[in-house]
């Protein structure tokens, strides 16, 4: 398949991105609260967001963020957490692998949940046109700035209780990258496996974020198992 990379492209993605960006809004305010909450200054914030760029790690390591700060478990728990883009990132590969060095890493440094459901929807419709990822990435991660930043700035006037609605937020912005990736009935036991793993690991190993990835290759796990018994069946 040949790949582009198109003005028209990149356009259409940051059409599609501003949604996208005002969905993450509550989760990157959230994220820029807990920042300030923790004691780390405007300057950490700002370049944390903008080079790590992960809110549900940066959550993960802000929830157990200590004075001195806890440089290696930080780093394990974004690690964990940020392991599901090892699984992401290979099914973008037809339109990763028609780019150059540069612009392979240059996608891969703005990648974000929603883009790549956005774009693996696309793929798998017979999309050619890479530029998509790059024009829902970028306007997301500029969204991520404002919203985290805004967050930052508002915590000294701001005294949310824990279960105010707007930390609802994160969960909320994932959930809804499920409505793109539905397939149909086929999804259904992939799904189920991911989640019923996921709840099993959190009983059995609370306050960790192992969840996270034993969920995840569940999931693969399930779904890989049954699309070779289809292929067989079907062969």
């Amino acid at each position: 398949m040949q790949i582009t990379f198109t003005r028209a492209g990149f356009w259409r993605g940051v059409h599609r991105a501003f949604p996208l960006a005002a969905g993450l809004a509550p989760f990157g305010f959230v994220t820029g609260l807990v920042t300030a909450h923790h004691g780390l200054s405007l300057l950490d914030c700002v370049l944390m967001n903008a080079f790590v760029y992960t809110g549900a790690a940066q959550l993960v390591a802000l929830a157990n963020w200590t004075h001195p700060a806890p440089i290696v478990a930080a780093a394990f728990a974004a690690f964990v957490v940020n392991s599901r883009f090892a699984l992401m990132g290979p099914v973008l590969a037809p339109w990763l692998d028609g780019l150059g060095l540069a612009g392979r890493y240059a996608n891969l440094a703005v990648l974000v949940d929603h883009a790549w459901a956005i774009s693996v929807t696309d793929i798998r419709l017979g999309g050619r046109d890479a530029a998509l990822l790059a024009g829902l990435s970028l306007p997301v991660w500029a969204g991520w700035q404002i919203s985290t930043t805004a967050g930052f700035l508002l915590a000294r006037t701001l005294n949310l209780p824990p279960h105010h609605p707007i930390f609802f937020g994160a969960l909320a912005a994932f959930l809804a990258l499920l409505v793109p990736l539905w397939r149909g009935r086929a999804d259904i036991l992939p799904w189920l496996v991911a989640g019923f793993m996921a709840a099993l690991t959190v009983q059995f190993l609370p306050h960790t974020s192992w969840y996270i990835l034993i969920g995840a290759l569940s999931g693969c796990l399930a779904g890989a198992v049954m699309d070779r018994r289809n292929s067989t069946v079907h062969g």
